[in-house]
């Protein structure tokens, strides 16, 4: 019989965010695989949990996936921990997980603590509608890059950031994104945990004199103003233009006011031109 791998979430911060549930699988599994086994030796040891304990991280996920997954395959269970919150969220879970489903191996999610969503329900942004991008490229021409195409993104941002980064990536985000609502939370759960709300303008002000410790997670507002359309319709005519946006899925008078506004135009110039459309 072919054993079952265990997705566990473990506590961000308070100990006490543990479930019961993943207390339970954690002391009946055959196997753990830790982001960190000397992390995890310590979360282990205060609720009393021997069991075997193996590394699975971002270093070793080709060679140790294949040896956990050949573990499942021999019929053990195994439970996957990472260092805080739930393992597949920006961290090599992902990539196990993948290769369990590859070889039909059962796989039960435990639901638990998440630093993303902690932070997202505290923010006071909206939840509606929210998209999570995790860490930023560490590279600073790839990291504008992102930000350029997230610029007019209207559903809530998340993102994770280092404190050394932090600085630079506030900064950033007020040149590309202009000044809108932003929290900014860490050590969630932790005795001292902190948010801050604020916009991006005072909060470049803020961590310029403030020492920034922990792992940040940043909420930032979606875009709220009128999205330009990208386009490489330069070599067409006015007409074209319009029939391309119309095609597009936008309405003719909408399309009317775009052509007009961006090659600065009047409404009658452009409407004589396609008043037969």
């Amino acid at each position: 019989m072919i054993g079952k791998l265990y997705i566990c979430p473990t506590p961000i911060g308070n100990l006490d965010d543990i479930t019961y549930r993943t207390l339970k699988v954690l002391r009946g599994v055959d196997l753990i695989a830790a982001e960190d086994t000397r992390h995890s030796i310590k979360l282990l040891n205060h609720f009393e949990i021997s069991k075997p304990l193996t590394s699975y991280h971002e270093h070793n996920k080709d060679s140790k996936g294949n040896y956990l997954i050949n573990k499942l395959l021999d019929g053990e269970n195994i439970a996957l921990i990472s260092d805080a919150g739930m393992p597949g969220i920006s961290d090599p879970g992902e990539d196990i997980i993948k290769e369990a489903i590859k070889n039909n191996i059962e796989i039960e999610v435990l639901p638990g603590a998440t630093a993303s969503i902690t932070a997202l329900v505290g923010s006071g942004i909206s939840t509606s509608k929210f998209v999570f991008e995790g860490f930023l490229d560490r590279d600073k021409k790839s990291k504008r890059k992102r930000l350029e195409e997230l610029k007019e993104e209207d559903r809530t941002i998340i993102f994770y950031e280092s404190p050394h980064r932090l600085k630079e990536t506030l900064k950033e985000m007020l040149k590309i994104f202009g000044n809108r609502r932003l929290s900014i939370s860490r050590e969630l759960t932790k005795k001292y945990q902190e948010t801050i709300r604020d916009d991006l303008e005072n909060l470049v002000e803020i961590f310029e004199k403030k020492e920034a410790k922990g792992e940040f997670v940043l909420i930032v507002e979606g875009f709220s103003g009128e999205k330009t359309i990208n386009n490489n319709y330069s070599d067409l005519s006015d007409r074209e233009y319009v029939i391309e946006l119309i095609n597009s899925g936008i309405n003719k008078k909408d399309a009317i006011k775009i052509v007009c506004k961006e090659r600065k135009l009047t409404k009658d110039v452009v409407y004589k031109q396609v008043i037969d459309l």
